[in-house]
């Protein structure tokens, strides 16, 4: 049987590119798109590539998706949790409405869509989950803070995911990227000019993200075989950092995690029950 992938946001950007990546390595692909225009787009590339309109948000709707892909498909191998879209802004002026419907694009969209693919993969003893998050969540970016704190409780999610499921031979890896070459900067970014008059100090910021659209440093067809190789790994880590940059920003926040471990040794020794020292004098 043909491995099957499920990659949802597939109408352009990097799940575009991992599912032709994919189609192109001979694998069968079910790519979620929100309308009937993408569908057709998505069907008419080269190889199995199979469209079912779906927003990840509505999470009445994505069990019976993923029933109906696996009725008349067959078993999901991969999943790719890939759709979502930013929000920029400063956290004050964001409206909870809007940050809920983010978590239920970015957080728990993803997590529906594992708990519908799992128990299959579980009585088949084997699948992999394939979470795209973000580097971002490496350092607290302002003005996007809404955005990242979706993705990194996708990473703390992944990987309590992984040690969850792994008994049942199913692979879990939040996937962190730079910046690439999408509109994620673009038409995927939904802004709020809220707050603008007080957060004057961040404007620089936006400003230098909206000059990086189109020109971001990270090749998509170079992230969708990256993803391929992950797919294929047999050992994969819980997190993949893609781009120099990620990596830059990691060694950035390992640099300053282990500054605060020191600096907070002495409370950290003071305040269990049977704790040797005091805390220090104020």
């Amino acid at each position: 049987m043909t491995e099957l992938w499920l990659i949802t946001g597939v109408s352009s950007g990097l799940g575009r590119s991992m599912a032709i990546a994919a189609l192109e390595a001979g694998f069968a692909v079910v790519g979620t798109v929100r309308n009937e225009v993408d569908a057709r787009s998505f069907e008419n590339l080269p190889g199995r590539a199979h469209a079912r309109i779906l927003d990840v948000g509505d999470h009445g709707a994505v069990s019976g998706v993923v029933e109906e892909i696996e009725r008349t498909l067959g078993p999901v191998s991969v999943l790719v949790n890939n759709a979502g879209y930013g929000q920029e802004g400063p956290l004050e002026a964001i409206a909870i409405s809007d940050l809920q419907r983010l978590y239920d694009v970015n957080l728990f969209g993803a997590l529906r869509l594992c708990q519908a693919v799992i128990p299959s993969m579980r009585a088949r003893g084997d699948g992999r989950i394939i979470n795209i998050s973000s580097a971002t969540t490496l350092g607290a970016a302002p003005a996007i803070g809404a955005y990242s704190s979706s993705k990194a409780a996708l990473n703390c999610l992944s990987e309590v995911l992984a040690k969850e499921v792994g008994a049942f031979g199913i692979k879990v890896t939040a996937v962190l990227p730079a910046s690439f070459r999408t509109d994620w900067a673009g038409r995927s970014l939904t802004r709020t000019g809220e707050g603008d008059s007080h957060y004057g100090h961040l404007a620089e910021t936006r400003a230098a993200r909206a000059a990086r659209d189109g020109r971001q440093a990270g090749d998509p067809a170079r992230f969708a075989a990256a993803i391929l190789a992950l797919a294929a790994d047999e050992n994969p880590p819980l997190n993949l950092l893609l781009g120099a940059s990620a990596l830059r920003g990691a060694r950035a926040r390992i640099a300053q995690m282990e500054a605060e471990v020191i600096a907070s040794e002495p409370a950290a020794l003071a305040t269990d029950f049977d704790s040797p020292v005091d805390l220090p004098a104020a």
